[in-house]
C-alpha cells in the first residue's frame, strides 16, 4: 500500500510517503507558525523524491488533532483537496496516537504511556495508553498537576512536547526518546494499519474543558 500522510496540527510540519510501511520519502520541520507556506511544497518534495504521481497512491492520511486550531485546519484542508483531486480515500489519525506509536517498545515495556501535548493554554492535552498502545480512556485537557495525579505512583513513559511540564511532578517517570512532535511517518503507518475500519474520518478533533473527565488511573 502506498500512503501519503501530512501533519501540521502542532509545533511541527511534516509529509511522508510510505510503501507497505517502509519510508520512501519524508520531510519534517519544527515550526509553531507558517505551516500554510511550507506544507504544500513539502508534499511536492516527497512525491518528487518518491517518483510518484497522485494516481499511484492508495490512501492519503492527515492528523486531525488535538492540536492548534489553525494547524489542524491547514493540514486537513490540504489533504482533502489532494484527495478530492486524485479521487483517493482520506483517513484521519489522532495526533496523540501518532506520538504514542513513535515510542520505543523497550522504553514503554511495563509502563503506562502518557502523551502530553502543549495546548498553548493552562491545560495540556493528555492521552494515556498501556504498553501495547491500547488507549486508556479518552483524550483529556489537564493541568500538569492533574496529569501527574491521574497516573498515581506507577512507572510512566512521557512523550509529547508537553512532557517536560509533567516530568518534574513524577519522579518515577521516564522521557521518551525523540517523541516530542507528530511525524507524518507514524500518521501514514497508523492509517495503513487501520484502513478502512479503525481510522477516524478526516474531520477536526477539538477538545473543550466541559467534556473532560479523569480516566488515566
Amino acid at each position: 500500500m502506498l500512503v501519503l500522510a501530512l501533519d501540521s496540527a502542532g509545533s511541527a510540519c511534516s509529509a511522508a510517503v510510505l510503501r507497505d510501511g517502509v519510508v520512501v520519502a519524508r520531510r519534517r520541520a519544527l515550526m509553531a507558525r507558517g505551516q500554510s507556506e511550507v506544507l504544500v511544497p513539502m508534499v511536492g518534495d516527497v512525491m518528487k523524491e518518491a517518483g510518484l504521481t497522485f494516481d499511484h497512491l492508495d490512501l492519503l492520511a492527515a492528523s486531525v488533532g488535538p492540536g492548534a486550531f489553525t494547524g489542524i485546519r491547514i493540514g486537513l484542508a490540504t489533504a482533502r483537496a489532494l484527495a478530492l483531486a486524485a479521487a483517493k480515500p482520506l483517513a484521519g489519525i489522532r495526533t496523540t496516537d501518532a506520538i504514542a506509536a513513535a515510542t520505543d517498545p523497550d522504553q514503554r515495556r511495563n509502563r503506562l504511556v502518557m502523551v502530553v501535548m502543549e495546548s498553548r493554554r493552562a491545560e495540556l492535552w493528555v492521552q494515556c495508553y498501556d504498553d501495547t498502545l491500547a488507549a486508556l480512556g479518552s483524550i483529556q485537557a489537564l493541568t500538569p498537576q492533574q496529569a501527574a495525579a491521574a497516573v498515581g505512583a506507577g512507572a510512566v513513559l512521557l512523550a509529547g512536547d508537553g512532557a517536560g511540564l509533567v516530568a518534574p511532578l513524577l519522579p518515577q517517570a521516564m522521557l521518551a526518546h525523540d517523541c516530542d512532535h507528530v511525524d507524518a511517518v507514524q500518521v501514514a503507518r497508523l492509517a495503513a494499519q487501520g484502513w478502512p475500519d479503525a481510522v477516524l474520518p478526516p474531520e477536526p478533533l477539538y477538545l473543550r474543558d466541559a467534556d473532560v473527565t479523569l480516566a488515566c488511573a
